[in-house]
């Protein structure tokens, strides 16, 4: 069969699905590959016929490119949004409190101790001698780029998880206090002393309330739900104490005040579809 001559007869010979894809990407190709498409489409009566006077059928929706993706996913996870607002409330507040010290100190990969004792870490001999508000700031703060990008890896994870299950208010009383739970048990475990920063006591406080959430509400998720978050939280609080014991300077007291706390808090607190609703 010989080849042919024109463009006309070049797309006469393609499928339909070919000339339907050219019309509907013609962005994407010379424009007079696109109009060569639609009007062979139009030729066979697929489409209706611009000369005509009838309307040209809308081009069906693009694949969301990269961009888009990746733009959705950041919103996803720092914007605000119904049963998510707390979380991204305390994602931001760790990101600025690192994003201060760092550029307070010399170093903004890992900022100095003295830079972390200025801005309010729980250092036992200021702790215990008259500025106790530093077993809050210290669950602010973080001691390098990477032990930032851990904690609030967790953060995001456990917020999603738990913060639409117990309520956003709930969630954040109950981080607050594993913070601080977390800083006394170093405190009390370190008594030759310590400087110690990071939000590992309030997240593993989460696991401890997503774990106690999880049996006091198992109805919210069903039962093959419950064994898979179950067992993937388990899997992570083990690794993660693991790995502390494995690194002299990981904080394995605090991790387990702030897991005590949430559990106990997560236990003792009426479950969140028994509360009631506050009064107009």
């Amino acid at each position: 069969m010989s080849e042919p001559n024109t463009p006309a007869d070049l797309f006469a010979e393609k499928t339909d699905a070919e000339l339907l894809y050219l019309a509907q990407h013609a962005q994407h190709y010379p424009e007079a590959v696109g109009q060569a498409a639609i009007r062979e489409l139009q030729r066979r009566g697929l489409i209706p016929d611009v000369s005509a006077g009838t309307p040209v059928p809308q081009a069906a929706p693009s694949i969301p490119t990269a961009d888009a993706t990746i733009g959705s996913t950041l919103l996803g996870v720092f914007g605000f949004r119904e049963g998510y607002r707390v979380t991204p409330l305390l994602l931001w507040l760790n990101l600025i409190g690192y994003a201060l010290l760092a550029l307070a100190g010399q170093n903004f990969w890992q900022p100095a101790a003295a830079t972390l004792v200025h801005w309010g870490s729980n250092f036992s001999p200021l702790t215990l001698h008259g500025q106790p508000w530093r077993l809050l700031t210290s669950v602010f703060l973080h001691g390098s780029v990477g032990h930032l990008l851990m904690n609030m890896a967790s953060l995001v994870f456990l917020g999603l998880l738990t913060e639409r299950l117990t309520g956003s208010r709930r969630l954040l009383l109950i981080y607050l206090l594993c913070g601080v739970a977390g800083s006394l048990a170093s405190l009390w475990w370190h008594a030759q002393g310590v400087n110690s920063v990071g939000a590992s006591g309030a997240i593993f406080g989460l696991y401890g309330l997503l774990l106690a959430t999880l049996l006091r509400r198992p109805d919210a998720f069903s039962r093959p739900q419950r064994y898979t978050v179950g067992l993937f939280v388990l899997y992570l609080l083990a690794g993660s104490l693991a790995g502390g014991l494995q690194s002299y300077t990981t904080d394995n007291a605090a991790h387990i005040g702030g897991l005590v706390t949430g559990a106990v808090l997560g236990a003792a607190f009426p479950p969140p579809s028994l509360v009631t609703p506050p009064t107009a």
